[in-house]
């Protein structure tokens, strides 16, 4: 059975999309068959796994309101075990058209449409990262629904904790009301500027905050990071040797690892 990682911060710019593209491709590069899902409208995972927005006949968004089946609409990128159930801009009319359904069909859900369709395929897959929209709306909540578990990036800047008390808030009511199971899987340091001590009073923090929560490896700030969505390429393909590029495959290794110990 595949687990489902949603993840999620209301907070832009705090390393999602980055963490999302290179975590799933360590994953799948570390020989577990992986599925990124990207449910932000912007679609930026979906151009950072080399996948063409225009090209796309069928995306998340058809498959959440029901048009097509979310077999039909899985695309294998050119990376062994790596797949991408791809977005684009049509997703940011979904809030209303999950409303108007809600208005008209009996017993519709809005906010368990992806649950529904990942319980038909998580099978197939050892996780599914999914890519969150940076605010707690629908479709977030529909994320959360479906997960078992999320991961919370959170940059080493000021204000780093800004904005997660509200965050903590919504998972607790998703867990109250929708998916008793979620829990937090960890978080994760993001854009370490190492020559800075604020970065590390960050994450001194934010241990203090979360504990055994935080994960050991941290995300440095990297021109070569950023550079590496825009070619269409996560970091272990754009720059092997590189420093986010072992970051992230010790990332993956830590996410496995900690799987493998809750099972046995």
């Amino acid at each position: 059975m595949g687990k489902i990682i949603s993840l999620v911060n209301q907070k832009g710019g705090v390393g999602k999309t980055t963490t999302s593209i290179n975590l799933s491709a360590s994953l799948a590069a570390l020989g577990k068959k992986t599925l990124l899902i990207d449910l932000d409208p912007q679609g930026n995972t979906t151009t950072g796994v080399g996948i063409n927005k225009g090209d796309i006949q069928k995306s998340i968004y058809e498959v959440l309101i029901g048009t097509c089946d979310i077999k039909e609409a899985i695309i294998k990128t050119k990376y062994k075990n790596l797949s991408v159930l791809p977005a684009n801009i049509n997703l940011a009319g979904l809030d209303i058209e999950l409303t108007e359904k809600a208005k008209t069909e009996e017993n519709f859900s809005r906010t368990d449409q992806l649950k529904q369709r990942l319980d038909t395929i998580k099978d197939n897959y050892d996780f599914i990262i999914i890519d969150c929209p940076p605010s707690l709306g629908v479709i977030t909540t529909n994320s959360l629904a479906a997960s078992n578990s999320v991961i919370i990036p959170i940059q080493c800047e000021f204000f780093a904790l800004e904005g997660v008390t509200q965050l903590l808030k919504t998972i607790m009511l998703v867990q109250k009301t929708i998916n008793n199971n979620l829990y937090i899987e960890g978080v994760l340091l993001t854009m370490l500027d190492s020559r800075t001590n604020l970065g590390f009073e960050v994450v001194e923090d934010i241990r203090k905050f979360f504990k055994e929560k935080v994960y050991n490896t941290i995300i440095p700030r990297l021109v070569r990071l950023t550079e590496a969505p825009s070619h269409g390429e996560p970091i272990i393909a754009y720059d092997p040797k590189s420093r986010g590029s072992e970051a992230y495959i010790n990332l993956a290794k830590e996410v496995i690892l900690q799987n493998e110990q809750q099972r046995n």
